[in-house]
């Protein structure tokens, strides 16, 4: 069977499915199984697959036609231009996310200091922690997780782009992980702020694939956010900055309560679509 007529078949399979963009779907899962960029596929349309790799495309496509993620299908996705493995123990990096990472490290790359320090809330995939050692080589990191099998996602990924010796992994409930004396010049964050009633209504690729501590923000989605705003000050230096993505929807919430616990310099920013996004805070009393 050639290229052509994988991709025709393969995407009337998907579109029964009703999976979004078929053919983009199955473009890109063939892409990655022929270790090829998407485009050079239509330069290709008359080569014959093998057997072993029709056994594997049919595969990953029944998979996608469950709904489960390309990414976690593929085991890969980009943030910021670095390739970031991932799995179901960690939620697949968006593309909104990276407007908070080079916020972040054009922070960092501002900073006074020989060697600024950051914080990644939450690392997750490490994704964060990872655009911001990478794009400020002066950088050191700190990464924490309460899941053991999230840390150990991230810390490969570190490795695979020579940045384990600049990021520290620490494994913990929140600010539990950290040294009391511990202190950074910016701190990142894109925590669980899904309500939970409202988890059962997402598409099924992350209701279904995301892992549900990544998902999950309590009653009101806001419930990590109290604790940034209540447990974070201590560990920012007088002039650092705590940044956080957070929902549709949650952009009037964040200022009044990150103002009621006493932060400064509250302003709100859009992601590259236009949505309010992130929330820039600095801590009282500088």
């Amino acid at each position: 069977m050639t290229v052509l007529e994988v991709i025709q078949r393969s995407t009337a399979y998907l579109t029964r499915k009703a999976i979004e963009s078929p053919r983009l779907q199955v473009e890109l899962l063939l892409a990655q199984l022929l270790k090829l960029p998407r485009l050079q596929l239509y330069l290709n349309f008359q080569r014959e697959l093998t057997e072993g790799e029709l056994d594997a495309l049919r595969g990953w496509v029944q998979r996608r036609g469950e709904h489960e993620p390309l990414q976690q299908i593929t085991g890969t996705t980009s943030f910021c231009g670095l390739e970031i493995r991932v799995n179901r123990d960690v939620l697949v990096p968006r593309p909104e996310t990276e407007t908070l990472a080079e916020r972040g490290w054009k922070h960092l790359s501002a900073r006074p200091s020989a060697s600024p320090t950051a914080l990644d809330f939450g690392t997750g995939s490490g994704c964060l922690a990872i655009a911001l050692a990478f794009h400020c080589p002066a950088a050191r990191l700190t990464a924490i997780d309460v899941s053991p099998a999230a840390l150990d996602v991230a810390r490969a990924n570190a490795g695979r782009h020579g940045l384990a010796a600049r990021i520290e992994f620490r494994l913990g409930d929140g600010f539990a992980a950290l040294p009391q004396d511990a202190r950074f010049d910016l701190m990142v964050a894109n925590p669980p702020y899904i309500r939970s009633a409202e988890i059962e209504t997402l598409q099924p690729e992350v209701r279904d694939f995301d892992p549900r501590l990544a998902l999950d923000g309590g009653a009101d989605g806001l419930d990590f956010y109290r604790r940034l705003a209540a447990e974070a000050t201590p560990f920012l230096s007088a002039d650092g900055a705590l940044m956080t993505e957070f929902g549709d929807g949650q952009e009037a919430d964040l200022p009044v309560l990150f103002a009621a616990a006493g932060w400064r310099e509250i302003a709100v920013e859009t992601d590259l679509s236009g949505r309010p996004r992130i929330v820039i805070a600095r801590p009282g009393g500088a």
